[in-house]
């Protein structure tokens, strides 16, 4: 996992650049033993009504292009997302 964890880390340095540009960050909290990568939405991004659209379409997708091994990318908790993420994306 050491592997996965530096490319993940150098992926999401890539990642940030856009989301700094609009106010946001993203860090990595956790990669579990399925190469599921967890992160949080930071600054503008936590709380944002857009959150679940970064999250699935900009994050998700570009650090699945950059790491083929990573398997999903989850929000390291629901909170920021509101009450509806996990009927939205069947979060169990």
């Amino acid at each position: 996992m050491a592997d996965i964890r530096a490319d993940v880390e150098k992926a999401i340095e890539e990642i940030r650049v856009m989301l700094q540009s609009h106010g946001g960050d993203v860090e990595l909290v956790e990669i579990d033993d399925d190469n599921v990568v967890k992160v949080r939405l930071t600054g503008a991004c936590a709380g944002c009504p857009m959150a679940q659209q970064t999250l699935r379409m900009g994050v998700e997708r570009q650090l699945k292009q950059m790491v083929p091994a990573v398997a999903a990318v989850e929000p390291a908790d629901d909170e920021d997302f509101g009450e509806d993420f996990e009927e939205d994306f069947d979060v169990e």
